[in-house]
């Protein structure tokens, strides 16, 4: 049976929550969690990975049982959040790794390639978007008018998303059986997300998702330079990052793995053992090159 550690790191002055498994002299995956939730999103699949790898999940600041300060303490932004999981990993002593990105957890993954391409040994991108084909633009044209021009309509158009209905909505569409979602899950997030002044903190987040697409062409030239081993495990009924944007890999990476299973955003939580068996093999021959 694998042992799950629960643990907390002081980094630039802030708890940072983390799950740890696994032999920590085998090869490290770094698993970064999306909006809404956190690493409570991979607490079925890292018992999957930990026989065979070091596993490190982090909450990012602002979510799960990570520290929560502020939009008047702390600046939030895709960069920052990076900083921070690059703070984190280093104080861990980890300097290469794969990474599993979902959501969020794409850009923060992509500026830690930037920052250094040569600690990332493979990619993992579930529902991560690094193309434009990616966005789906029922879901995305409000997020772009908030990024644009905060005002009481754009700001009422965008804390919908803040909702349980709508972080319910993140986790059952797209999937055929309902029942296989945990309603644990959206309870977590919506708890979670609606601590005082967090509301705040996904505001700013979601305003500076924009900043992430002007960062695609310097990704796409990493894949291109790096040639770096990729699966795209992708739910392609997802109607915020659509199998478009998982196609669109192979564009720069030839050898990337696509695979597109029938479901929707959180596909770990309908196709976990499907999901886990192809990182497994993916794993396997990535980190032996």
């Amino acid at each position: 049976m694998v042992t799950i550690q629960h643990r907390y790191a002081e980094v630039d002055g802030h708890q940072i929550f983390y799950r740890e498994a696994g032999p920590a002299d085998a090869p490290t995956v770094v698993l970064l969690h999306g909006y809404p939730t956190s690493s409570h999103m991979f607490r079925t699949l890292i018992p999957q990975l930990a026989e065979e790898y070091h596993v490190v999940a982090p909450d990012h600041l602002g979510f799960g049982l990570s520290d929560a300060p502020g939009v008047d303490e702390f600046d939030y932004s895709f960069d920052a959040l990076a900083r921070i999981t690059s703070s984190l990993l280093a104080g861990l002593g980890i300097t290469r790794y794969a990474i599993y990105v979902q959501d969020y957890g794409a850009p923060i993954g992509w500026r830690l390639a930037l920052e250094n391409p040569s600690a990332i040994t493979a990619i993992i991108s579930q529902n991560g978007n690094a193309y434009d084909e990616g966005f789906v633009e029922g879901f995305w044209k409000d997020v772009w008018a908030y990024a644009e021009d905060q005002n009481e309509h754009t700001e009422s158009a965008i804390r919908v998303a803040l909702t349980r209905e709508v972080i319910r909505w993140q986790y059952l569409h797209g999937v055929s059986d309902p029942t296989l979602v945990d309603p644990e899950t959206w309870e977590h997030d919506v708890a979670l997300v609606s601590r005082p002044g967090n509301d705040l903190v996904q505001l700013q987040l979601f305003r500076d998702y924009a900043t992430n697409p002007p960062l695609y062409p310097a990704v796409h030239e990493y894949f291109r330079t790096a040639q770096v081993p990729l699966l795209a495990v992708w739910g392609e009924r997802d109607e915020i990052f659509g199998p478009a944007g998982a196609r669109a890999f192979a564009r720069d990476l030839p050898d990337a793995r696509i695979e597109l299973l029938p479901g929707g955003h959180f596909l770990l939580e309908s196709h976990l053992d499907e999901v886990a068996a192809l990182i497994r093999d993916f794993l396997a021959t990535a980190l032996s090159r």
